[in-house]
């Protein structure tokens, strides 16, 4: 039997990745509407900084995949997010490339979010997605709205992120918000690195977690997330190991209501 974790877990077993960011345009409002409407109360989305300091969804470093850049700023013009003004990202089409239906659907603020949120009792995974060289700073930065725009809140969000830098800067900024280590791998000094960062998950790719690697999260305290979880087999493996929750970009799949999911 695998110990259980000591630091409260007050968020839904089952997370709608980017959204439900295969069957609409990640990151955008769009995407929670459609997890929303499939019973999903939990979302994890990407945010990182405009140049201009405001936080906005999205996950690349760069503009090309999933807006319309190259067209609206021309090729002339840097790719990079966060090199660009709020005022200018926030006229770009982020739907069209998933599907025409989409089309004209926005970047949205974290601000957005927040509000669309916190109307609807939802709760939200930030995962800091800084562009690089700026780790810290959008740590800091991501934390102090979050703290702003969930003041009051009964459950604030979940701050995580791969970077260890954009964690310090979080805790640094705001030490009261929860904090999740994402893991590709299990480094050495994974553990340790997540008690440092006075962590209340370690957020980690499927493959990675076993009876030995739950067992030593949550003899630390620490509560277990996979990510991403999109197959039946996995989800019943994850489940039997005693995962707290799971990130999955099937939300037509996983009925998050269901007693046995």
């Amino acid at each position: 039997m695998t110990a259980v974790a000591t630091y409260p877990w007050p968020y839904p077993r089952w997370i709608a990745h980017r959204g439900a960011g295969q069957l609409a345009p990640e990151n955008t409002l769009a995407a929670f509407r459609r997890g929303a409407s499939h019973g999903y109360r939990m979302f994890e989305c990407d945010v990182k900084l405009s140049a201009d300091g405001i936080p906005f969804l999205l996950h690349d470093a760069t503009l090309q995949r999933t807006t319309n850049a190259v067209k609206a700023l021309g090729r002339g013009l840097s790719a990079v997010a966060g090199e660009h003004p709020w005022s200018t990202l926030s006229l770009l089409d982020a739907g069209s490339w998933h599907s025409a239906g989409f089309t004209g659907e926005t970047l949205p603020t974290l601000e957005a979010i927040a509000s669309y949120c916190r109307h609807n009792n939802f709760h939200l995974n930030i995962e800091i997605k800084a562009t690089p060289g700026t780790e810290r700073h959008t740590g800091e930065v991501v934390a102090r709205h979050a703290a702003r725009l969930w003041h009051g809140a009964a459950v604030p969000p979940l701050l995580s992120s791969f970077d260890v830098d954009s964690l310090e800067g979080a805790q640094h900024a705001q030490p009261e918000l929860p904090r999740g280590l994402l893991l590709e791998h299990l480094w050495s000094g994974w553990l340790e690195t997540a008690l440092n960062l006075d962590c209340s998950a370690v957020i980690a790719d499927q493959s990675l977690w076993d009876g030995a690697s739950v067992t030593q999260a949550h003899s630390a305290g620490l509560n277990c997330v996979s990510y991403t979880v999109n197959a039946a087999d996995d989800a019943q493996r994850l489940l039997a190991l005693g995962l707290d929750a799971l990130i999955t970009d099937r939300v037509d799949s996983f009925n998050p209501a269901s007693p046995c999911a």
